[in-house]
């Protein structure tokens, strides 16, 4: 039979899946290893049963990845063992698979920032930055321990690919060879087809990101059991903006609150300064983690610090994204980004009520600034789209001795030509700094490598320079005119580095720190907050201040009038399920159903009550969180963000 003659053929097309099989499952360990700290795994046992897990994963990314390969492979061609056509798949194989492959690479380093493996989301990003180059010799030169472990992977992959060959084989019979051939053919269609699926089951969806965490008790865990190529195939084409239909809109209205309305009247319109700090979680802040009893705690903001002191801090934010561009959306306009970050979608570009907007209709100038190259992050087209009068970056900034090499202008001097900028703008304004010192490669000033030592952490001494800048634009900005009308709100776009265990929490991940600071006592932005906040309840806190007395639209909730008709409540998401606080517990949501209940102080969620009695508080918030993603997702798709 012909088809026992081909054996040798299909058993070195098992032997170089299987190869396949072997490095996934050496870059999954490498991945856990180089991010343990992320992740609650104390036994060997437990982080095997991760990778046996992430087995299917790696069956649906090796057949997506080697699907021409495998189909080249078992064609009932003539030449398909000579050694011209295998050294053409031998090439074949090996540009698609080492490409793939570079990603999960790419992640043991990127992970750490992210807090989610890579998707289409992350391609986005990357696609808006204009010094792709400057980036790729930065990270090539800080981390070439990593690019030598790659080389050496894909070197023992060659090499053992080179081991087993296929030896010509003449004197076929043409037409049971022809049909034998298409039978095998048949068979390895439909078990690839199955494999990149998941299960052989014509009623399941195919495999997705979500399936990972259903092996997981602590959600981040999920993202070992996944590896890197799967996640950007598998979004490619995403589309998680779906309509639900779990409630209806009167329930919505009366306990989501979607439109709001507030009554302040203040005698005169404050200026507003948002202040978006790059990285600077909230773990970095001392004022923020008063009271905390974290062992040997050191703070790394003084500045901030002080500033807390005479400000409206609260002490338990999150943010509502894992990326910058996910804080601009959800500070300025209130929308946050889950599975699929908003702003890459097609639905970012439809008209969006946000803080521009409001400020926009009450006579304020408007201005975004940011040192970097001009459309960096993405951050110069979503401002447009938002609808911000001016747009001020390394290109206005129009010095290049200040820039830092790589993603702009330094903080200190960039601060300083932001506060010279609003002298020259007309009351009131409304400004938004987004800075950039604080970030990889953690970089500060050579002038102020022997005063600021850092800690434990590279980021640290990034967050003491950018603490000092923020004190000098202070000194500048309360000599001038506009200081005393001005209310300033300090936040973070996402969390860093973890160097304390508590922060290192599923939940803390998201820990950011909110500052409401204003040198008019009229403003009463003094104290401290213990409930519940997020980034998108800066929004609607922000225009409740300065008096916009119209509906608006807003997930979120005014944290100035603080009324007992708004639920303090949180959602975001580490990249395939929903996260959702409120009240005294926590929620994991998978989009289907709900997957674990935490209590609030149960940042690490370890301990799952879903098996236990579901009281009505339970019931009642899961509804809520359902009801805020319908609503969401109705709004986004149907074009109803203008209010």
């Amino acid at each position: 039979m012909e088809v026992k003659f081909r054996l040798g053929e299909y058993k070195v097309l098992i032997f170089r899946i299987l190869l396949g099989y072997l490095f996934y499952f050496i870059g999954r360990v490498l991945f856990f290893a180089f991010n343990a700290n992320l992740f609650a795994v104390d036994h060997l046992s437990s982080i095997l049963k991760l990778c046996y897990y992430g087995m299917a994963f790696d069956t649906a990314a090796l057949l997506y990845i080697n699907s021409l390969f495998i189909v080249l492979s078992i064609l009932p061609l003539a030449i398909n063992t000579r050694p011209g056509f295998q050294k053409g798949l031998t090439i074949l194989y090996f540009i698609t698979n080492l490409l793939a492959y570079a990603t999960n690479f790419v992640d043991i380093i990127y992970y750490r920032f992210s807090q989610v493996r890579s998707t289409k989301a992350t391609l986005d990003v990357l696609a808006d930055e204009n010094n792709k180059k400057a980036l790729f010799k930065h990270f090539s030169g800080a981390y070439w321990y990593v690019i030598i472990i790659f080389i050496l992977c894909s070197l023992c992959w060659i090499w053992l690919y080179s081991r087993v060959k296929i030896k010509p084989n003449p004197g076929r019979k043409p037409a049971s060879y022809f049909y034998s051939s298409v039978a095998a053919f048949l068979i390895v269609l439909a078990l690839v087809i199955g494999g990149i699926r998941g299960d052989f089951s014509h009623s399941t969806r195919p495999i997705n990101m979500i399936d990972a965490y259903k092996h997981v008790i602590i959600p981040n865990q999920g993202d070992i059991v996944l590896n890197t190529p799967f996640a950007i195939f598998r979004t490619l084409s995403a589309n998680n903006f779906k309509l639900e239909h779990w409630t209806d809109q009167n329930y919505i209205n009366a306990n989501i609150k979607p439109v709001k309305q507030y009554n302040n009247t203040p005698a005169v319109k404050p200026n507003v300064v948002v202040i978006i700090l790059e990285s600077m979680a909230r773990e970095y802040w001392g004022s923020m983690n008063r009271g905390a009893n974290i062992p040997d705690f050191k703070s790394y903001t003084p500045f901030l610090d002080s500033l807390s002191d005479n400000s409206l801090i609260f002490t338990n934010a999150y943010a509502n994204g894992r990326q910058s561009i996910h804080a601009m959306s959800s500070i300025l306009a209130g929308i946050p980004s889950f599975q699929t970050a908003f702003t890459s979608s097609p639905y970012a570009k439809q008209q969006i009520q946000s803080l521009v907007s409001v400020c926009d209709t009450m006579g304020y100038q408007t201005s975004f600034f940011h040192g970097a190259a001009n459309g960096s992050m993405g951050f110069q087209g979503f401002g447009n789209i938002l609808g911000f009068k001016n747009y001020y970056g390394r290109t206005e900034y129009n010095n290049d001795r200040d820039f830092d090499g790589i993603w702009g202008i330094w903080d200190e001097p960039f601060f300083q030509f932001m506060g010279k900028t609003l002298n020259t703008q007309k009351q009131p304004f409304m400004a938004t700094l987004f800075t950039l010192s604080s970030h990889d490669p953690d970089q500060i000033p050579e002038k102020y490598k022997a005063r600021f030592k850092g800690g434990p952490l590279t980021i640290d001494k990034c967050v003491q320079y950018t603490d000092n800048s923020l004190r000098l634009f202070f000194n500048y900005a309360k000599t001038q005119p506009w200081f005393n009308n001005t209310i300033f709100v300090i936040t973070a776009d996402h969390t860093s580095q973890t160097y304390y265990p508590e922060y290192s929490k599923a939940i803390n991940r998201f820990a950011v720190p909110i500052l409401f600071y204003s040198a008019n006592k009229a403003y009463a932005l003094k104290g401290v907050r213990t409930d519940l906040a997020s980034q998108m309840d800066i929004y609607p806190s922000i225009v409740d201040m300065i008096g916009y007395n119209k509906p608006f639209r807003s997930w979120g909730r005014s944290l100035i009038t603080n009324s007992p008709d708004e639920t303090p409540r949180v959602i975001n998401s580490p990249g395939n399920i929903y996260q959702f606080m409120q009240g005294n517990y926590i929620y994991l949501f998978d989009g289907k159903v709900f997957t674990g209940i935490f209590a609030a102080a149960d940042k690490g969620l370890e301990k799952n009550l879903m098996g236990g009695k579901i009281d009505s508080e339970m019931d009642k918030a899961m509804l809520d969180c359902k009801a805020l993603i319908q609503d969401y997702t109705d709004r986004i798709v149907n074009g109803k963000l203008k209010r």
